[in-house]
């Protein structure tokens, strides 16, 4: 009797327990972006998801969706001002509705990933989300750094004399252009799959792009030296659409943007780990790393970059190169 009172019992708390809400699944977001599994942006974006399913006891969760397998950066952009989509991860693409997006990737704005951090997070970092949140109708909750921008070459090059019509790509944007020919350089824009093929046989001499992707693209096994000019310091954001965001209680907010700065703390210890990694992978390639003189390059640099951003966010970057 006491045995079947127990089973009863038993049955009964397990019943209680499946039928109890504890972490019953209300809203799942779905978050597409462009990079792969293994970069830094995608880790992140899965310990968002883990950190906001712990901190709403399940309730929320987050589905990740990399390699563009949920669209391509605008039309994810397009989709959560329609609302079919939540979350993506997005940069200076914003530019193409709120102006003071450039400001996420300007050559020589910021001498130091502290610099930039400072920037990011202060007053203007601020302007800049608000245009975002009124101009593009979504809301960046974090943001994760990108790795800067280095030239690579088959000579030390430690000043823009040492350029001297050096023949090199670049990606398709007049900035980038405009700013290498000022910096004494012969740039010219060029698909990024036709790189390693053209440094190969001499089409060109040179190229210009974060460690992890010097590294991902093998270009160690065609150039010998990687100029530490650090061009660009950019950050992206990590965000979410504000019809989403409309749907969630202060609760929840509360708990999305707790998330979310736990996530972009994860990421820059992924981040700096990278880098330490990348450049000890390519000098074990036998690659040299090379010191700039960095005021030459930002002074020569200056007039081309201020030609090319507009008149709004112009007096913002005169100050930069000011400090």
């Amino acid at each position: 009797m006491t045995f079947g009172f127990r089973m009863t019992a038993i049955a009964a708390a397990v019943a209680a327990m499946v039928a109890a809400p504890v972490a019953a699944q209300e809203m799942t977001l779905k978050l597409g972006h462009l990079a792969n599994e293994e970069n830094s942006w995608h880790k992140a974006s899965v310990k968002f998801g883990e950190e906001l399913s712990a901190l709403t006891d399940g309730r929320i969760a987050v589905e990740v969706f990399p390699n563009e397998s949920l669209g391509k950066e605008i039309d994810l952009i397009n989709g959560m001002q329609l609302g079919t989509v939540d979350m993506t991860i997005t940069g200076e693409s914003l530019q193409n509705w709120a102006p003071m997006a450039a400001l996420l990737a300007v050559p020589y704005a910021f001498q130091t990933i502290e610099d930039m951090d400072a920037f990011a997070a202060g007053p203007v970092g601020d302007d800049i989300k608000a245009q975002i949140i009124d101009k593009v109708q979504i809301r960046p909750i974090a943001y994760f750094a990108r790795g800067a921008r280095d030239l690579t070459s088959n000579r030390p090059i430690t000043s823009p004399a040492d350029l001297n019509g050096l023949k090199m790509r670049v990606p398709n944007v007049p900035l980038f252009v405009d700013v290498w020919k000022a910096l004494g350089a012969n740039p010219g824009p060029m698909a990024f799959s036709e790189v390693f093929t053209s440094l190969q046989n001499g089409t060109i001499e040179a190229q210009e792009n974060p460690l992890a992707l010097i590294r991902s693209a093998s270009f160690y096994e065609v150039q010998s030296h990687v100029n530490l000019t650090d061009h660009v310091r950019s950050w992206i954001y990590l965000t979410i659409s504000e019809q989403t965001w409309a749907k969630l209680s202060d609760a929840d907010k509360d708990a999305v943007m707790e998330a979310a700065a736990r996530a972009q703390a994860y990421e820059r210890e992924l981040f700096e780990q990278s880098l330490a990694d990348d450049r000890a992978f390519l000098e074990s390639k036998g690659m040299t790393f090379v010191d700039v003189d960095a005021a030459a390059f930002q002074a020569a640099a200056k007039d081309a970059v201020l030609a090319n951003v507009n008149d709004e966010i112009k007096p913002i970057v005169e100050e930069l190169f000011a400090q």
